[in-house]
């Protein structure tokens, strides 16, 4: 076998490689999952298919088919596929592969250079490539699961093309699994499997959209069972949590209980209830929720709940979104869980949630009146002309910092929309507009003639 010969991808009878590795797609056709470039008429797909590639980075979690596109891509183009490890490669061994590469491009032969974990190369590993890339000795493909702007030096990033990728979907990772158990050639068919499909759906689930683990799942499953009178193996739902390893929870991302549990956490966060807040919490991010899922309801809780009553809820909500996404899981349940207690002991108000409905509620039912003249810039000499900002009153020049100038609609004159409550720093705030309506009221009364 020569350096770029490509590994056969059909596994033989007697071949024991994991489950994962023998079920890996081998056209575009068996390829499940990324629709938005691989469906049909796709740039990507138009790529793959008319064979003009290009050098492209492979942008996605763990598991939604990196290494399968560049191999099928390889195929499917008849190319020379090189497997290139950034984790245990070096600078000689980069040479001595674009050596072979441009050695083997004077003889006709393209080599598709498919580099893993690309981010974790140096810049001067990376800086190798470049006069390759340039060249045309080589396509690159690079799959990485960090962000690309951040990990690949500007000056490859600038001559490949970023293919962002999702994680799989629960029905994506289930055809999977289904296609895994009916495979009697790479897959578990040989012998009959008796497995519910709630529990298919549920190693899915926890899967997280990563196929491979979803594979290993169901492969350490199948193994672990009981054999029938049949000799099929009986995959219980205690077999699963002992593949797992964890204890399995009923949950579907895309089902009831889904958006049980998410009422649940919201309405004890609003009952200043932090016990159960984080009980209902911890329900979720056990049973294998996205956590930037709840970051994104904690931060809606935050405003709809709390709003101005604690200025700084707003703030922890955005910092446990923000150390999710930093360090990930499952470090970053705690930031989550200090955020959903912080956000049930904080002062309550729902006034700023009031406000906004109403104005959504006038701004859907009134006549949208333009703006008032006075509060336009007058941008030009023509807008000026035509009075644009005339009348404006500038309320850092005023003493108090206050004028009587009218900055509603006519229609709304006098509207009130935020009606603070007495909660927290809201009381303040209160107290800011009650001072502002007795300016008001003196400045009215020494107007009048």
């Amino acid at each position: 076998m020569s350096l770029f010969e490509p590994a056969p991808l059909s596994a033989a009878p007697n071949d024991r490689r994991p489950l994962a590795d023998r079920m890996r797609p081998e056209t575009l056709e068996e390829f499940v999952g990324q629709a938005h470039m691989l469906g049909p008429g796709k740039p990507l797909r138009q790529q793959i298919e008319r064979d003009e590639l290009a050098s492209m980075i492979l942008w996605g979690p763990p598991g939604s088919g990196k290494t399968t596109l560049a191999t099928i891509t390889a195929r499917r183009t008849k190319s020379d596929f090189v497997k290139f490890s950034a984790v245990l490669s070096g600078i000689r061994e980069i040479k001595d592969v674009m050596a072979a590469a441009e050695k083997n491009r004077r003889y006709g032969r393209r080599t598709i250079l498919f580099i893993d974990e690309i981010h974790r190369f140096n810049k001067a590993q990376q800086d190798a490539f470049l006069p390759y890339v340039e060249r045309g000795d080589v396509v690159l493909i690079g799959a990485t699961t960090e962000n690309p702007s951040f990990e690949v030096n500007s000056a490859l990033l600038s001559r490949a093309k970023v293919y962002m990728l999702s994680a799989l979907s629960t029905d994506e990772v289930i055809t999977l699994l289904d296609r895994a158990l009916k495979d009697e050639k790479k897959g578990l068919g040989k012998e009959p499997v008796v497995i519910s499909d709630n529990l298919l759906r549920q190693i899915a689930i926890f899967s997280n959209g990563d196929a491979r683990a979803a594979y290993n799942t169901l492969e350490t499953a199948v193994a672990a069972a009981p054999r029938d009178e049949q000799g099929g193996a009986v995959v219980t739902e205690a077999i699963i949590e002992d593949a797992i390893q964890r204890k399995m929870l009923l949950y579907d991302k895309a089902g009831e209980e889904h958006y049980n549990l998410i009422s649940a956490l919201h309405k004890s966060v609003r009952n200043s209830d932090p016990d159960a807040a984080l009980y209902w919490l911890g329900r979720m991010l056990e049973a294998g929720e996205d956590p930037l899922y709840v970051a994104r309801r904690l931060i809606r809780m935050a405003s709809e709940d709390i709003g101005l009553a604690d200025p700084h809820a707003l703030e922890v909500a955005v910092a446990a979104m923000q150390a999710v996404h930093f360090v990930g899981m499952p470090e970053g349940n705690l930031a989550l869980a200090e955020a959903a207690v912080y956000l049930a002991l904080a002062p309550k108000s729902n006034a700023l949630f009031a406000g906004y409905s109403e104005v959504v509620g006038d701004a859907q039912k009134t006549v949208t009146e333009p703006v008032p003249l006075h509060l336009r810039n007058p941008v030009t000499g023509l807008m000026a002309h035509f009075g644009y900002g005339k009348g404006y009153q500038y309320a850092h020049d005023a003493p108090d910092r206050l004028t009587e100038m009218q900055c509603l609609p006519g229609n709304l004159k006098d509207r009130r929309y935020y009606r603070p409550t007495d909660e927290g720093f809201e009381k303040k705030l209160k107290e800011k507009l009650q001072a502002i309506e007795a300016w008001k009221k003196r400045y009215a009364a020494s107007s009048e003639p």
